[in-house]
């Protein structure tokens, strides 16, 4: 397939690490946004609905489910899961730095916390 002038443009721009950082967090509140959205819907309600659900406005609800919005606190998006018979799971992984090293020591296994329900 045929690279289009906007791949060219942002193959070049991934070379900068502090666009390649900032273009990976945007993927990531993006991912929050869709998955919350996404069972919103699923679950047949409007954002009105799931704020009284949730006891809070139609406008916080939006802000959630905004690619732009940085503000997740980890009770907030409990309480959506919670509301939307869903869980939430975050993993750290360790990022791979030029030399092929992780950022953390390689021979210790990796610390997984589970929330039990």
């Amino acid at each position: 397939m045929k690279k289009t002038n906007f791949d060219n443009y942002l193959a070049k721009q991934m070379k900068n690490p502090v666009f390649a950082e900032h273009y990976a967090r945007a993927g990531q509140a993006w991912d929050v946004a869709l998955q919350i959205s996404a069972l919103r819907k699923q679950a047949g309600l409007s954002q009105k609905d799931l704020a009284k659900v949730l006891k809070t406005s139609q406008q916080q609800v939006s802000r959630l489910e905004s690619a732009s919005y940085e503000g997740h606190s980890l009770s907030m998006l409990r309480r959506v899961a919670d509301a939307l018979h869903a869980r939430v799971r975050i993993v750290f992984e360790p990022v791979e730095h030029k030399q092929g090293r992780a950022g953390v020591a390689e021979d210790k296994a990796p610390y997984r916390a589970s929330r039990r329900s």
